[in-house]
């Protein structure tokens, strides 16, 4: 008996849910149709005249015409350089492996001294050993060797400083055998 009351229970809940969305639904299907509203008549005066009305004229209609001129494009980027400074900036220069290590990541492990001229061996931190003679560039601040001798190699960076003059830093590797020696 009483799972007999609860399907009844339970058919009655199920009847009133559905009667609940049928109402509903009749509810929804009342659409209220009405006329669209008839076009404004703005430019009317433009259109049957046939040429545009003086931006005086205009603002004393109550009209306002928008005049570009003397004003920033407002879809172009900020970011972006101006054609003629792109044009005047020479490209940047592709930096050598030398260029992109510090000086403190390079050993000085050979010097070659001759006639032909001079040459020296430097090896970075990975342990691969790079030729080097006076001019070539070397370090990240823009570094050159300046000198090459039987015991020393010098390396002049060039800096500004705080007056704006340019300054010149020399910096010398020596070979290891000779910085025990001292």
């Amino acid at each position: 008996m009483s799972n007999r009351l609860l399907n009844s229970v339970c058919l009655v809940f199920l009847l009133g849910w559905v009667g609940l969305w049928v109402s509903v639904a009749a509810g929804a299907q009342e659409v209220v149709y009405k006329d669209s509203r008839p076009m404004k008549k703005v430019f009317e005066s433009q259109k049957e005249s046939g040429t545009a009305a003086a931006p005086a004229e205009q603002a004393k209609e109550g009209r306002v015409a928008y005049d570009p001129s003397g004003k920033t494009d407002p879809f172009k980027t900020f970011l972006a350089e101006p054609q003629e400074v792109a044009a005047v900036k020479p490209p940047e220069k592709i930096k050598t492996y030398l260029e992109t290590l510090d000086l403190s990541q390079l050993d000085l492990i050979a010097l070659v001294v001759g006639p032909k001229g001079n040459w020296g061996m430097v090896r970075d931190s990975k342990g691969v050993g790079h030729v080097i003679q006076k001019g070539t560039l070397i370090g990240t601040n823009g570094g050159v060797v300046h000198a090459i001798t039987d015991k020393e190699v010098t390396i002049r960076e060039e800096y500004k400083d705080f007056k704006g003059t340019v300054q010149y830093k020399d910096i010398a590797k020596k070979l290891p055998g000779l910085l025990a020696a001292e």
